[in-house]
C-alpha cells in the first residue's frame, strides 16, 4: 500500500504527526495530548481538509479533530479498515401492506454505522434499507429507485422536473404513498416547487432527508425515514410535505406543507419550520395527529396533473440598505424574465431603484414583492413607496415566502410570456403558498434571556 493510502488525506503537520508515531489512517489508538486521552479510530480526511487535525472516531460514535501540535503520543492496539458495504436483507413483501415508493436525489436519507470500523455507509436498495431501519417492514412493502446523485445545492430545473415525472408516473402505475429522499439544505425549494408541478395528488408526496448522519448517536435519519414512510402508507393527508423532527428530541415528526416550509437553522435536527401558518399534522412512530383539517384528503384513483414547466432565467434578490441599482440592471442586461424582491418591512426597496425598475417595467420583465421578514404580508399600499413601486410595475405576492415565489414565477413563466396571466396563476392560491391569515399563535419566537419564556422552558429541559 503507497503512503498516500496508508495517510489518505493528511497533510502537512497533520500528517507528519501520523508517519512520527507510524500511525496510518484506520489505526485503532490511543492518542495522548496536553488536555486527556482519547481512545478511537484514525480515519481518512479529505483532500481538502486543513493540515493541522487528526480526526478520531471515538468509541461512543462521535468524530473529533484532535490538533496536531497537541498530541505527545499515539499508541496503537489494532487496525479496522472499512469496507464500505452493508448486509443486505432481502424486504419481505406482504400483500395486506400498502406499496411505497421511495425516489432518492442524493441526500443520504438512511446509513449504517460499521461498528468494526467507524465509517458511515449510505444504504438506499430496499435490501440495504431494511439491513439498516428493519422497522420499515412493518408499516409497507418498499420500492426504490436512484433519479439522482447530486448534493441538494446542485438540484436544478433538470432535477426538479425529473423527479415529478417520476411522481406522476408512480402514481399512475398505482403507488399507495411517494417518499423522497433529499438533501436538507434546498428541500424546501424543491418542496414548493413539486408542489406547483404535481398537483391533484390522490397519495401523500413526503420529503425526507436528516441533519445529522448515522456515526452520530443523535442522527434523525432512521426516525425521520420511518415517519415519513408511515406517513406515506397511512395518512390521509394527499399534498406534498416535508417531514423531518418536531422537537429537538425524537418525541415526534412534524408534517408541514410544501409551500409554507423553510430551513431556520444550520445544524439544529427541528430546522424545518411552517411559516405563517400551522403544521399540517404530527407523525410518531404509533401514531399521525391532524393539527388541521384544510388538507386534500387521499383518494383511491390514480389521476393526478402533472405540469413540470419552469423558466430558468429567473432571479430572487434580497434589498439591503444602499443597494445600487446595478444589481437589478445586469438581471435585465442578461435577459431575465422574472425578479423576486424580498423588500424590507412591508416590502419597499430604496428609491435609487427605481429607474432599473421602471427598465424592467419597460422591457415586460416579471418583478414581484415579498418581505424578507418572511412572516406577514406585503402591504404595498400603506405608505407612498409602496404605492409608486406599483406604479413601476411591482406585484406584491400577500405572504408567499421569497424562495415559494421565486419557484412559482419559474413555474408561471415556464408556461406563458404574457405578464397578465402570470399574473393571473402567481396571485392564484394553488397550495396553500398564499393564506388569508396568519393564525393568531402561529408566530411564536421563544426569545432566550425572557423570564417568562425561561420559567416555560425550565418545566421541560432535561
Amino acid at each position: 500500500m503507497s503512503s498516500n493510502d496508508l495517510y489518505k488525506g493528511y497533510r502537512g503537520e497533520a500528517l507528519d504527526t501520523l508517519k512520527n508515531f507510524d500511525a496510518p489512517i484506520w489505526s485503532d489508538v490511543e492518542i495522548t495530548t496536553e488536555t486527556g486521552t482519547f481512545k478511537g479510530i484514525i480515519l481518512p480526511r479529505s483532500e481538502t481538509a486543513d493540515p493541522h487535525h487528526v480526526v478520531l472516531k471515538l468509541r461512543v460514535g462521535y468524530n473529533i479533530g484532535i490538533a496536531a501540535k497537541r498530541i505527545r503520543s499515539i499508541t496503537i492496539s489494532g487496525r479496522k479498515e472499512a469496507h464500505y458495504k452493508i448486509p443486505e436483507k432481502e424486504f419481505p413483501y406482504d400483500p395486506k401492506k400498502p406499496n411505497v415508493k421511495l425516489l432518492g436525489t442524493g441526500g443520504t436519507i438512511a446509513s449504517r454505522l460499521d461498528y468494526r470500523t467507524g465509517a458511515v455507509i449510505p444504504a438506499f436498495s430496499p435490501g440495504e434499507l431494511y439491513g439498516s431501519v428493519p422497522e420499515l417492514a412493518d408499516i409497507c412493502n418498499l420500492e426504490t429507485e436512484k433519479l439522482y446523485g447530486v448534493f441538494s445545492e446542485n438540484m436544478g430545473p433538470e432535477q426538479w422536473k425529473g423527479t415529478a415525472e417520476a411522481i406522476a408516473r408512480e402514481i399512475k402505475k398505482g403507488a399507495h404513498g411517494i417518499v423522497i429522499g433529499h438533501g436538507t439544505d434546498t428541500m424546501h425549494h424543491t418542496a414548493a416547487i413539486l408542489s406547483f408541478m404535481v398537483q391533484n395528488s390522490p397519495v401523500p408526496i413526503v420529503m425526507v432527508g436528516s441533519q445529522r448522519s448515522s456515526d452520530r448517536p443523535s442522527s434523525d435519519a432512521a426516525l425521520n425515514l420511518m415517519h415519513s414512510v408511515k406517513t406515506a402508507a397511512e395518512s390521509d393527508i394527499a399534498e406534498v410535505m416535508v417531514c423531518m423532527f418536531g422537537p429537538t428530541s425524537d418525541e415526534y415528526g412534524l408534517l408541514h406543507r410544501g409551500t409554507r416550509v423553510r430551513k431556520m437553522h444550520s445544524s439544529y435536527r427541528s430546522t424545518f419550520r411552517t411559516i405563517g401558518d400551522i403544521p399540517i399534522a404530527m407523525v410518531g412512530r404509533e401514531f399521525i395527529k391532524p393539527l388541521r383539517q384544510d388538507y386534500k384528503r387521499r383518494r383511491s384513483d390514480t389521476d393526478v396533473i402533472l405540469n413540470a414547466a419552469f423558466e430558468e432565467m429567473v432571479a430572487i434578490v434580497y434589498y439591503y440598505p444602499n443597494m445600487r441599482p446595478d444589481i437589478l440592471d445586469s438581471l435585465i442586461d442578461n435577459n431575465y424574465k422574472g425578479i423576486i424582491i424580498a423588500g424590507t418591512g412591508l416590502g419597499h426597496v430604496n428609491k435609487p431603484l427605481y429607474p432599473a425598475l421602471k427598465r424592467a417595467q419597460e422591457k415586460n420583465i416579471a418583478v414581484y414583492m415579498t418581505v424578507q421578514t418572511l412572516w406577514g404580508y406585503v402591504q404595498m399600499y400603506v405608505y407612498d413607496t409602496g404605492r409608486d413601486m406599483m406604479d413601476l410595475g411591482v406585484v406584491p405576492t400577500a405572504n408567499m415566502l421569497p424562495e415559494v415565489a421565486y419557484m412559482k414565477l419559474g413555474w408561471a413563466l415556464g408556461q406563458t410570456s404574457d405578464l397578465e396571466k402570470v399574473k393571473e396563476i402567481m396571485l392564484t392560491p394553488i397550495a396553500g403558498e398564499i393564506t388569508e391569515r396568519e393564525p393568531s399563535n402561529g408566530y411564536l419566537i421563544f426569545q432566550g434571556g425572557v423570564p417568562e419564556v425561561e420559567e416555560f422552558i425550565s418545566k421541560y429541559r432535561k
